[in-house]
């Protein structure tokens, strides 16, 4: 009895979501039945505006006649609630009054600039990560944006790939958990609150294996690499709800992805029963002709829409072939509804049929814009994001006491560049709100305590006029702070690199600050990792601070004077040299592996050591950390059962601090060969002084699965190795476990 009237209490519960789907299917058949052929086809044509672009520019003059008469379904690049109000009134014109979708790369951040996201994931921090997208939605949404074209949620294990910044690094389940949190976080309580925006899980798939790390090149994988390490991810955005898919620039053995029947309509609206629609990325649709793939634009629309593209994001594929694709019938008419359909319920979701300007509040934006808490997360979310490499003299945390500290470097004194790639670009904010390195660090000295500065150098080229500057204010000082790294537009999109070694002759500025003597911090601002071995080898101090978005200043100092104790860790692995890529720490074992870099026919280089230099998940505390007292609830489980694990973690040293706690499995033996070791949880927390907390893990038949040769998703019996630690090197905990039939 007690069961029935839970249920019956569940029903009661669903019934509104159920009442409104169903209210809204009802409303969109019958908008449907009373479109014309051109209407339908307008609302799967996306165009930008003409301000702001993101991609190659397609001049289109006569672009508000087709809004006017139905023939455009979204647009891309409007910023700000004046320009998308006055959009939308073109479209209110029309004969339906369909309203426009605006679009945006809401990537991380709107006005308010949290971290790169790559910066982001080195947090660990699910809930930092979900914030920084809950604030981003809302500030976006309050200046008229429907839409964010974000997560990227590819796997990539190629540092070369300037995308990298946009993702969430190399690993499949941290990806995966940090792409549920950004949806989570985009879209809010539900989409058609006034501060939520539609995600996009981007880019399907396999964008991120791009052969040689070369921006929109193929990708050629097999089928069990494809759902065991990169489509994962895009199921886990799509359990967090979310209400788009973007295809990629790529092909996938040999099929561009834009045109891939198995990725758009077998596994996301066949396998996984994906209810929203699917955009073309930046002209893609059109792009299938340069692949080869398509002998014009008409059979690249026919390709395109039959494999599931619902709406062309800039090609003008389907607004110049689809209507003669219809009437020569190589198009149904029902598969031009099913994508118009799929369009016009995240419209009428996001409730613009019933008020077309409800994001077009300019009160609302002002207040969004300038919200004070905003800012004090970005700072929260920066410094969390920022990893400490080394400090092996204990240089850091610096005392507020230092009477004269010289901070040098090209990236001291500029402001935007913080910002990194893929910020949004407001051109009627001035960049004030953003806080330079040099301002965060002069906002935190004592007032006895003497800034001195130096470029030194520029990020590129080899001009060396700028040491002898350097070097004079150097000896000035009692501790130099030196900031170098890669410019911001060094890494994203079409940003690829074949040489990701430190730019420019900063190494150089390095060697020559180094014989002073003086004790030097180094931080290194960067979209990706980069190659610095002699500085690594050389250097005792050095801190990772990527791109850290508006409050940079303020985190990087946070963390330099110890008002927040770093606790990032790094979501990719750091190479010594670009002939080691891809590198990835869950790599096979090789039928000949080699143990500490043997090389005597080894899978092994003749020049140089397997190892990375700064492996996955590696990150360091100013304090210290011991794990103890591994416990499992059993030894020996089936696959209906699961294991308790537990073990002690005690803040050893003399600051408070968080530690990422990370659990790695390694199936010994399968019927298809198993990585030598998996991520499959962790747990950050937080220990003040002498404190230890049990920390507890639970492993059950899903951290055990994989997938075999004929795609099945399953277990196998046999023994499993259990590591927890600090990083996937620094194991510190191991014990072993046998699932049985």
């Amino acid at each position: 009895m007690k069961n029935y009237i839970l249920k019956f209490i569940l029903f009661l519960c669903f019934l509104p979501v159920f009442s409104q789907q169903n209210d809204i299917d009802i409303k969109v058949d019958e908008l449907i039945k009373k479109m014309t052929l051109d209407e339908k086809i307008g609302q799967l044509n996306q165009y930008s505006g003409d301000n702001t672009v993101t991609g190659p520019i397609t001049i289109n003059p006569n672009k508000q006649n087709e809004i006017k008469s139905g023939q455009l379904g979204s647009m891309l690049n409007i910023l700000g609630v004046k320009y998308t109000r006055q959009y939308q009134e073109l479209a209110m014109q029309s004969r339906l009054k369909i309203p426009l979708l605006f679009g945006q790369d809401v990537v991380h951040g709107y006005k308010t600039t949290f971290p790169i996201p790559l910066a982001e994931a080195a947090s660990w921090d699910l809930n930092a990560i979900e914030l920084s997208a809950r604030i981003a939605a809302v500030e976006a949404s309050a200046s008229g944006i429907h839409w964010t074209f974000a997560p990227m949620v590819d796997i990539s294990r190629d540092p070369r790939w300037g995308r990298v910044m946009e993702g969430a690094g190399e690993d499949t389940y941290l990806g995966s958990k940090i792409a549920f949190a950004r949806v989570k976080g985009f879209q809010g309580k539900k989409l058609g609150d006034v501060d939520a925006v539609m995600a996009c899980a981007k880019h399907l798939v396999a964008y991120g294996a791009a052969v040689g790390g070369r921006d929109y090149n193929s990708v050629d994988m097999s089928y069990r690499m494809l759902w065991e390490t990169y489509l994962p991810p895009f199921k886990s955005a799509l359990d967090a709800g979310a209400a788009t898919f973007m295809n990629s620039f790529n092909d996938l053995n040999g099929i561009p992805a834009t045109g891939n029947s198995y990725l758009q309509r077998d596994i996301l609206k066949g396998k996984w029963n994906f209810k929203g629609f699917v955009v073309s990325d930046w002209g893609s649709i059109g792009e299938m002709v340069a692949h080869g793939y398509s002998k014009d634009s008409k059979e690249a629309a026919l390709q395109a829409i039959t494999a599931g593209s619902d709406m062309d994001m800039e090609s003008n594929a389907y607004r110049n072939n689809l209507a003669e694709l219809v009437k020569e019938n190589k198009v149904s008419i029902e598969l031009i509804d099913d994508a118009v359909r799929r369009i016009l319920y995240k419209k009428f979701e996001l409730g613009l049929f019933d008020d077309p300007y409800k994001f077009s509040n300019p009160k609302r934006q002002k207040a969004a814009l300038n919200n004070p808490e905003h800012t004090k997360i970005a700072r929260d979310v920066a410094s969390k994001s920022i990893v400490l490499l080394k400090n092996e003299n204990n240089v850091l945390p610096l005392s507020k006491e230092l009477k004269t500290i010289a901070f040098i470097g090209p990236m001291v004194k500029p402001k935007r560049i913080n910002h990194g790639f893929w910020a949004v670009d407001l051109k009627d904010v001035d960049s004030t709100y953003i806080v330079s390195q040099w301002e965060g660090l002069e906002r935190k000295v004592g007032k006895n305590t003497k800034l001195l500065y130096a470029k030194g150098c520029n990020i590129e080229g080899d001009d060396k006029s700028g040491f002898q500057e350097a070097i004079a204010v150097a000896n000035k000082s009692d501790i130099v702070i030196l900031s170098i790294g890669e410019a911001w537009n060094m890494s994203g999109e079409a940003k690829s690199k074949s040489n990701i070694h430190l730019p420019g002759v900063q190494e150089d500025l390095i060697k020559e600050l180094q014989k002073t003597g003086k004790p030097i911090v180094i931080l290194i601002n960067a979209g990706r990792p980069l190659i610095f071995d002699w500085t690594a080898d050389n250097m005792p101090t050095i801190v990772y601070t990527w791109w850290l978005g508006s409050e940079a200043g303020n985190a990087i100092a946070d963390v330099l004077f110890g008002d927040y104790n770093p606790s990032g860790k790094l979501p990719m692995t750091f190479p010594r040299d670009e002939g080691q890529i891809p590198i990835y720490y869950n790599h096979f074992n090789t039928g000949r592996p080699s143990i500490n870099d043997d090389k005597n026919y080894k899978s092994a280089y003749i020049d140089l050591s397997n190892s990375p230099k700064f492996p996955f998940g590696y990150g360091i505390s100013y304090t210290t950390f011991q794990y103890s007292n591994l416990k499992l609830s059993s030894h020996k489980i089936n696959s209906l059962e699961i294991i308790e694990v537990s073990l002690n973690v005690t803040n050893s040293g003399k600051y408070a601090g968080e530690e990422v706690v990370q659990l790695y499995l390694r199936d010994k033996v399968g019927s298809v060969v198993r990585p030598i070791k998996e991520l499959k949880d962790f747990i950050k927390v937080h220990l003040n002084v002498g404190e230890t907390k049990i920390i507890k893990f639970t492993i059950d038949k899903s951290k055990l699965s994989f997938y075999n040769d004929n795609l099945d998703y399953i277990t196998e019996p046999g023994e499993f190795e259990l590591m927890i630690g600090a990083s996937s090197e620094d194991i510190r905990l191991k014990d072993n476990f046998e699932l049985v039939e």
